[in-house]
């Protein structure tokens, strides 16, 4: 892992009057290249030469400057990571520049000041870890299979890594497991492989609240909540498929984004699940996490929500509010986004000169 030494020193080179924010052009750009002008700030994109385009048509959220790659492994070229110190860069890591570049290359190998904790993506991208987290912060948790004799239930494989559902498979048993697994062209070692996770599939609606830690306000802030529309799982189910036809033909590859208002009297509970992932990472990785990050979970009949995953990082479903949500009305006058968040904590921050405590 890069010292947060390391870091530091870079940022203290910078020209705090002339801070540029970076970041993928992927995923969430757009809101995040918005709030950053608004916050005026400078921007700059990092793309391959087809994505240009995207941005070039929404002039208010383009970047102002782009450095054009061939492939995203050149983002951790000495030549290129030196460009962006050059510009002052403060990236906004998300979800596709984590799975592009690589959570591990980012541990290790880049060196241009991120926002956020950098000790977060360890937790993250390792289930194990990120299993210790959530049953740390007292959440309710699916149960997970290991052993592929005691799977007794419908379940859900997932992979690892921010892959949008790509590739998740529901199984019923251990021998359907291998079956699958085999069609997938994974092997197994010793009946075992670090690459999946056999999550107990919970029936109940698909909630995923958007909250943000802001350690200048020293308070966590409920941002928004979204569904997702899956393909081809969501139309399976219009059409009253059996669980025999989704098992067979079922894929989870996410391609868009629902807003949702939960009903008043649930936000108590919202409010305290976040409130308890801060704490608990405060404890498990000081100063625990920053900014941006979204429970995945499921609302059960009951009530009762099911938290199967945390993003630590800004989500694509965060881009439904690029003028503000449902909830950040409540706690700012003017529209603020996500992206616009994140940069009014850098802004903050600087001001107070304290961008140490918000970057790694």
């Amino acid at each position: 892992m890069i010292s947060k030494d390391e870091i530091d020193e870079a940022l203290r080179r910078y020209d705090k009057e002339r801070i540029t924010i970076a970041t993928l052009c992927s995923h969430s750009a757009l809101q995040i290249f918005l709030g950053a002008k608004q916050e005026g700030f400078r921007t700059l994109g990092i793309c391959k030469p087809e994505s240009k385009k995207v941005y070039d048509s929404f002039p208010l959220a383009s970047p102002d400057e782009y450095l054009v790659v061939d492939s995203f492994e050149e983002i951790l070229e000495d030549e290129f990571q030196m460009e962006l110190r050059k510009r002052n860069a403060v990236v906004i890591p998300h979800g596709s520049f984590v799975e592009y570049v690589g959570p591990k290359n980012l541990e290790t190998g880049f060196f241009v000041p991120m926002f956020g904790n950098r000790k977060v993506l360890e937790w993250e991208r390792d289930r194990k870890k990120e299993m210790k987290w959530l049953q740390k912060a007292g959440l309710t948790l699916p149960q997970v299979f290991e052993d592929l004799a005691e799977i007794d239930r419908l379940c859900l494989v997932k992979f690892y890594g921010a892959k949008g559902g790509r590739g998740f498979f529901l199984v019923g048993s251990g021998e359907e497991f291998k079956e699958k697994i085999a069609k997938a062209g994974r092997k197994l070692l010793n009946g075992e492989s670090d690459d999946y996770f056999i999550q107990e599939y919970v029936l109940g609606l698909r909630y995923y609240p958007h909250y943000f830690y802001s350690p200048t306000f020293r308070r966590t802030e409920l941002f928004g909540v979204d569904r997702r529309d899956e393909c081809n799982i969501d139309g399976l189910y219009r059409i009253g498929a059996t669980r025999e036809e989704i098992q067979k033909f079922g894929s989870y590859v996410v391609t868009g984004n629902l807003p949702v208002v939960v009903r008043e009297s649930l936000l108590n509970k919202l409010i305290d699940m976040g409130n308890k992932v801060v704490a608990a990472s405060q404890d498990l990785f000081p100063p625990g996490i920053v900014g941006p990050f979204c429970l995945e979970t499921i609302c059960r009949d009951d009530l009762e929500f099911v938290t199967f995953e945390i993003s630590a990082r800004i989500v694509a479903g965060t881009n439904l509010y690029p003028l503000g949500s449902q909830y950040s009305c409540y706690l700012f006058e003017e529209p603020m986004s996500m992206g616009r968040r994140i940069v009014r904590e850098i802004k903050l921050a600087s001001e107070k000169e304290r961008l140490e405590d918000i970057i790694y």
